[in-house]
């Protein structure tokens, strides 16, 4: 289906000037999809449910909205994923995943492969799928999906190693399983086992390599160059982790790969706008979402799904509670022999109940439909059903669950936020700082800050009025300080605040130094 069918799709009777209408039927479904996120948040819910409700209700048996173009949905899909896992580098702090990489990758890679292989099995001798559609489901629900693990887990008050697992988990996990399900549906799978691995290889460490160097160079490019506007910092953030996407296909290496790390990398490094960056981020990936599963559920025919439920039952308590178990174990077991036990039975427990499905499994099921593998019209029903269920079934209960099993941790301080503005002609930059409720900053007078030379808190706001400070000015939660720095000062200066925010003024004392 072209665009211009899909575009003559929604206007189906409307009057001669339909424009306003599409426009109208948009924004009521953008403000719709904003309302669901309150409720979703509330029963600690993913919101792709509400979105693809959304979907289901516009179309074909809803407001009678028909799209069947799954090679259109498969293009839309990927890059709807791709800025949803730039969001997640962008978000996630490389200090809490560092600890925890070597077991994500493993996880990422050993994991999925793993798991593909148990549900295949359960696929073919419980379902009686064909070898190739059994392997095609299984690797279409093995990823754990990037926006139902951002969403939900980060209202979990979690450890770093764990909460820091399941996030690289879920972002690095897209890229093997999306050549596993393009080999398979385009050339009919590998021709060979080595050179299926070789494939394998080669794209992952290309796609890597291309994220990291794009990541790195751009860093240092928009710290050194002063852009006229605050606003074009988080385009071209945004420009450059599409870019790493882009650059890695056309060399034919994994995106997705590529564009997760360009967005970690970038959101490590102190930029300039650092925060409204990553608001900025935030905003694209959640359209992105609305978008993405609202479209998916126009793709979906309600008629064909009630005669997948029982199969699609079982095929996913297959997964939940066999092969995603087996491949936690079998891929954290070898960190207990070369590095310790970082991740006992009970973190294990919890990664294996929350191998969360969404949007990744749906995307990838509308592969072998855009490619006319026989019976991918059936394979994408199921991903679909189990999508759904599933997340119904496993969403509500993970804080009960990280509760039961003993791995919820106390909320730590909040650390600073920090939003830097880059004055060129004077050498020097404007920081400006807000102290969360948390902060140790509160009760600290401004002089036993002992910012270094070249550094001065200039304005502070308090209650929405501003005052200049003396020496003397006891800081308060909620205060937002502007804090101008010299360019060789502002790391240091930067330090030194996280200190104090983190042990307090006497954080030197305590070997805290703000990295």
């Amino acid at each position: 289906m072209s665009l211009e069918r899909l575009h003559l799709a929604f206007l189906g009777s409307l009057p001669s000037e339909p424009t306003p209408v599409v426009l109208l039927l948009g924004a009521l479904v953008l403000l719709c999809a904003i309302a669901a996120v309150r409720l979703s948040h509330r029963l600690g819910l993913p919101s792709l449910l509400a979105y693809l409700a959304l979907g289901l209700l516009i179309g074909e048996s809803g407001l009678g909205v028909r799209f069947d173009d799954a090679q259109l949905a498969q293009a839309l899909g990927l890059a709807a994923l791709a800025l949803i896992l730039a969001e997640g580098g962008l978000t996630t702090s490389w200090t809490a995943m560092r600890p925890v990489a070597a077991e994500a990758v493993v996880l990422a890679t050993l994991g999925v492969g793993v798991s593909v292989l148990v549900t295949a099995a359960a696929a073919h001798y419980l379902l009686g799928l064909d070898p190739r559609l059994a392997v095609l489901v299984a690797a279409a629900l093995s990823p754990t999906d990037a926006a139902a693990v951002f969403s939900v887990l980060r209202r979990l008050p979690l450890p770093p190693r764990l909460a820091g697992t399941l996030e690289a988990e879920s972002g690095f996990n897209d890229a093997p399983v999306v050549i596993l399900v393009t080999l398979l549906s385009v050339q009919g799978g590998p021709a060979s086992p080595w050179g299926f691995a070789a494939m394998m290889s080669y794209q992952l460490a290309v796609g890597a390599a291309v994220g990291v160097s794009v990541g790195w160079a751009g860093g240092v490019a928009l710290r050194r160059v002063a852009l006229p506007a605050s606003g074009l910092y988080p385009l071209t953030v945004l420009g450059l982790t599409m870019g790493s996407y882009a650059g890695a296909a056309l060399l034919h290496a994994s995106g997705f790969l590529a564009v997760y790390l360009a967005g970690l990398v970038l959101g490590n490094i102190r930029l300039p706008h650092r925060a409204a960056t990553r608001g900025f981020a935030e905003s694209v990936a959640w359209l992105a979402q609305i978008g993405l599963f609202v479209m998916l559920g126009l793709l979906a025919s309600p008629s064909e799904l009630p005669r997948e439920v029982l199969p699609s039952l079982l095929l996913g308590f297959a997964l939940l509670l066999v092969a995603r178990p087996v491949s936690v174990v079998v891929s954290i077991l070898p960190f207990r022999f070369t590095r310790g036990n970082r991740l006992g039975w009970r973190d294990q427990a919890f990664l294996s109940w929350t191998g969360l499905r969404g949007a990744v499994p749906i995307v990838l099921a509308t592969v072998p439909v855009g490619s006319g593998v026989a019976g991918a019209e059936r394979l994408f029903a199921m991903v679909f059903v189990i999508v759904v269920v599933f997340t119904l079934l496993q969403g509500p209960t993970l804080p009960w669950a990280a509760r039961r099993l003993g791995v919820s941790a106390p909320a730590e301080p909040v650390e600073i936020d920090v939003e830097s503005a880059p004055l060129e002609d004077l050498g020097a930059e404007l920081l400006q700082v807000r102290i969360p409720r948390a902060s140790r900053l509160h009760g600290v007078e401004i002089f036993e800050l002992r910012l270094p030379a070249g550094a001065a808190i200039t304005l502070v706001v308090r209650d929405r009025r501003s005052f200049v400070p003396d020496p003397t000015t006891v800081l308060r939660r909620g205060d937002e300080l502007l804090v101008v720095t010299t360019a060789e000062a502002r790391e240091t200066t930067e330090r030194r605040l996280r200190a104090v925010s983190r042990r307090g003024k006497l954080a030197g004392w305590f070997g805290e130094r703000g990295d």
